[in-house]
C-alpha cells in the first residue's frame, strides 16, 4: 500500500529522547502514517534500543553525522510518501495532530509546507521559541515567530488560533509535500543545523509556494537537545548561516544596502556579546564573517542562477529597532501593513 504520510524523526545520541517521546508518537500517530527514525551515526546505543523495544518502526541508518540538513536529505531519498514529517525527537504529540495538516494541504497544491502550534514541553502555556504559531523575518533576515520575538515568548490565549500564511514552517515539526522537497534538492547542506528550514521556505516560496500554520494541530517541545541554548557554536552557525541565506535570497530592490546594514547589526551584535562577558560568542560571529566573505564568489555564482522576487510575508521593517528600541515585545505590537 502507498504511503501518505511517513513521520521521519532524526535521531543523533538520543536515546533518551526516543525512550520518552517515541511512544507518544506511535501512539498518536501509527494508524495515519508510517514513523521512521534517521539515525544519524549515533555513538550510543540508540539504534540497539529502537530495533529492542521499538521493532515496528523503520530504522534508516545514514553513514555519517551530516547535521539536520545532509541527515534529513539522505534519509528522505530513501522514502516514498506524498508527505514528508520532519519531527524533532524531543516532541510529544497529541491527539489528531497529523489530520489537520494533511487535510489543509490537501485543499491547496501551492501549499508546500506547514507547521503545527509548537508550546513549550516545560512551560505547557506559553509557545515555544523555534516556531511557536508560525515563523517569519524581518527585511534584514532576522526570524521571529508570532508568539515569540527574540527571547520574549507569549503564553497561549487563543491569540493565533487562525489559520494563517507565513514566512517559514519550523524544522522542529515541519509537513513538507515529498515530491517538492526532492525536485527542490532538499535542504542546503552547507547549513548544517539551524536556519535551513528558513532558507528551504524562501526558496520554495521565490518559486511560487505558499507557507502555512494549522493550530488545529498542537504539539510540545523541549528545545536545545543538541546545543545549549547560549552555545558558540550555535551563535557561529546562526550568524553564518543567515547571512548566507539573505544572500542567496533577498529580493534585488536595495540588495547591497540591506546586506550592509546586516553586517553593522552582526557586528554591533558581537561588540554586545564583549560587553556582556561572551568572547567566545563574539569569536564566533567573527568566523561565521570569514567562512561566509570566503563563500562570496560562490554565492554570487548560486544568486545569479535563481529568480528573486518581492515574497509575501516579510516584514519590511529592522525587527531589532523595533523591539529594542521601540519596546516592541509581541508579534501583536507589529505593524501590519508592514507585512509585504
Amino acid at each position: 500500500m502507498d504511503t501518505k504520510v511517513a513521520v521521519v524523526i532524526l535521531n543523533w545520541n538520543g536515546r533518551k529522547f526516543l525512550e520518552d517521546f517515541l511512544p507518544g508518537v506511535i501512539h498518536h500517530s501509527s494508524k495515519e502514517a508510517e514513523i521512521i527514525v534517521a539515525d544519524n551515526d549515533s555513538s550510543d546505543d540508540s539504534v540497539a534500543f529502537l530495533r529492542t523495544h521499538f521493532p515496528q518502526v523503520r530504522i534508516i541508518q545514514n553513514e555519517l553525522n551530516g547535521g539536520f540538513a545532509k541527515g534529513y536529505n539522505d534519509a528522505l531519498k530513501q522514502i516514498t510518501a506524498d508527505y514528508f514529517v520532519l519531527l524533532n525527537s524531543d516532541i510529544e504529540v497529541t491527539k489528531n495532530w497529523i489530520k489537520p495538516v494533511i487535510e489543509l494541504m490537501d485543499s491547496d497544491p501551492k501549499i508546500i509546507a506547514c507547521q503545527p502550534k509548537l508550546r513549550s514541553y516545560y512551560d505547557r502555556n506559553k509557545f515555544e521559541y523555534a516556531g511557536a504559531a508560525g515563523g517569519f523575518i524581518d527585511k534584514y533576515g532576522y526570524p521571529f515567530c508570532r508568539g515569540r520575538l527574540f527571547q520574549t515568548l507569549e503564553e497561549d490565549q487563543g491569540q493565533y488560533d487562525d489559520v494563517a500564511e507565513i514566512f517559514w514552517a519550523t524544522g522542529a515539526c515541519m509537513f513538507v509535500r515529498a515530491v517538492e522537497f526532492i525536485r527542490m534538492g532538499g535542504f542546503d547542506e552547507r547549513f548544517f543545523a539551524h536556519m535551513e528550514e528558513i532558507d528551504f521556505c524562501w526558496r520554495a516560496k521565490n518559486r511560487g509556494f505558499r507557507v502555512m500554520y494549522c493550530p488545529a494541530s498542537m504539539v510540545y517541545h523541549v528545545g536545545g537537545g543538541t546545543l545549549p541554548k547560549r552555545s558558540w557554536r550555535k551563535t557561529y552557525l546562526n550568524i553564518r548561516n543567515n547571512n548566507i541565506m539573505i544572500f542567496k535570497n533577498l529580493p534585488p530592490h536595495h540588495f547591497g544596502l540591506k546586506i550592509f546594514y546586516r553586517l553593522v547589526l552582526d557586528g554591533v551584535a558581537a561588540i554586545k556579546f564583549l560587553f556582556d562577558g561572551g568572547i567566545y560568542d563574539m569569536l564566533a560571529v567573527a568566523k561565521a564573517h570569514w567562512v561566509y566573505f570566503y563563500r562570496i564568489s560562490q554565492l554570487r555564482k548560486e544568486r545569479k542562477s535563481e529568480k528573486h522576487y518581492r515574497v509575501t510575508k516579510m516584514y519590511n521593517r529592522n525587527l531589532v529597532y523595533e523591539y529594542f528600541l521601540r519596546r516592541k515585545k509581541k508579534f501583536t505590537d507589529l505593524d501590519p501593513s508592514r507585512f509585504s
